[in-house]
Parts: structure tokens; C-alpha cells; sequence
């Protein structure tokens, strides 16, 4: 098992988790919060997969994804209740899966030989696209269109990541650096409340 895939994995319980959070907010049933949380966890790698020629998608192949999700699934459910802050529970997972899949999707463009440019738009889609779909499913304007620092911090962290590579640096030390600024942008971000501008008044 390389560190690649247990990262893989890693990222997918967070948005799992993430989504489940989400969907049980609305109040969605069971079904319902399977559904988010699976789109969550995997749209963006699917859509990278199929961008990129890669056939069949990486869980198609993989049953242990669908098993990961249906467990992330049941352990939110089994314990919404102990979840007293779900918005915190929720934004920490989906950081958590921002920040390990922007790793994970630059990477694969690495190792396709893509433009380092490429491997960074395919950084910044494995990681957010899977939140515009949950969003959208759940009747929300996506997190990625607004003015939050969301994919800025996966376009950073997915550019000091190609930097690192190229320097020859300890693979765990570039997988662990750069899923770290990924986390650490985002949270200042949210803490000190940046954000991008905007052309929008106020009125």
C-alpha cells in the first residue's frame, strides 16, 4: 500500500464525511445522504479520470472507495447526534479533503506528463469539483464560485507541491508539507475571514 493510496483514501472518508454532513443538514434520507456523500468524495477524481482518458474511473475498479464511503456514511449517521457542531465538523472534514486531494490529482498529472499548469488545474478539480456537485445537488451557490479562498489555497499548495517534486525532496515530506498548506490557507483564510475581490457592491 503507497503513501499515494492511503492519502487516496484518507481524502475520500473526509469528503465522505463532508458530504454526509451536508446532506443531513437538509435533512435528506438515508439514501439521500449516501448519494451526497458519494459525489462528494468522488466527483471530482471522476471527472479528472474522464478528462484525461483514464477508463474506467479509479472506483469502478476499486470496490474498497464504494465500501470507505458507505462506512463514512454510517459512522456520520451513528453519530450526528455527538456532532454538536456540524458546521465545524463539516468545514474540518471538507479542508481535511481539500487539502489531500489537491495532492493526489496534481500528482497524477505529474505522472501523465502534463504541463506543470495542467497538473495544477487537475489538482484544483480533484479537490473542489466534488463540493460544486454536492452544492449544486443540494441547492446551494458552490463554495468554488464564490468570493471564499477555497481554490486558491488548492492552486498554492498544488504549486509549491510541483516546486518540491522537482527539487527531489523525501516524497512523505512533499505529501505531508503540501496537504498542510492546503489546510493552513484555508483556515487563515476562514479565520481572519479573506477573501477574494469582488466587482460587486455591497447594495
Amino acid at each position: 500500500m503507497t503513501i499515494f493510496y492511503i492519502l487516496d483514501i484518507l481524502g475520500t472518508i473526509a469528503f465522505a464525511i463532508s458530504g454526509a454532513l451536508v446532506a443531513m443538514n437538509k435533512k435528506m434520507d438515508p439514501f439521500g445522504v449516501f448519494i451526497i456523500a458519494f459525489v462528494t468524495a468522488v466527483g471530482g477524481g471522476t471527472l479528472r479520470d474522464v478528462l484525461i482518458g483514464k477508463q474506467p474511473v479509479i472506483w469502478m475498479t476499486d470496490i474498497t472507495y464504494v465500501f470507505l464511503i458507505s462506512s463514512a456514511v454510517f459512522i456520520a449517521i451513528l453519530f450526528r447526534k455527538k456532532l454538536k457542531h456540524l458546521q465545524k465538523s463539516l468545514f474540518l472534514f471538507d479542508t481535511i479533503g481539500l487539502g489531500i486531494f489537491t495532492i493526489t490529482g496534481t500528482e497524477i498529472g505529474i505522472n501523465a506528463h502534463f504541463h506543470p499548469v495542467i497538473s495544477i488545474a487537475l489538482g484544483t478539480m480533484t479537490a473542489s469539483f466534488g463540493g460544486v456537485i454536492r452544492d449544486i445537488l443540494c441547492n446551494e451557490v458552490p463554495i468554488l464560485f464564490r468570493k471564499e479562498i477555497y481554490a486558491t489555497a488548492c492552486i498554492f499548495g498544488s504549486i509549491a507541491f510541483i516546486i518540491l517534486h522537482h527539487l527531489n525532496i523525501d516524497q512523505t515530506i512533499v505529501y505531508v508539507s503540501t496537504t498542510l498548506i492546503v489546510i493552513a490557507i484555508r483556515l487563515v483564510a476562514v479565520k481572519y475571514k479573506l477573501s477574494l475581490p469582488t466587482f460587486y457592491s455591497e447594495n
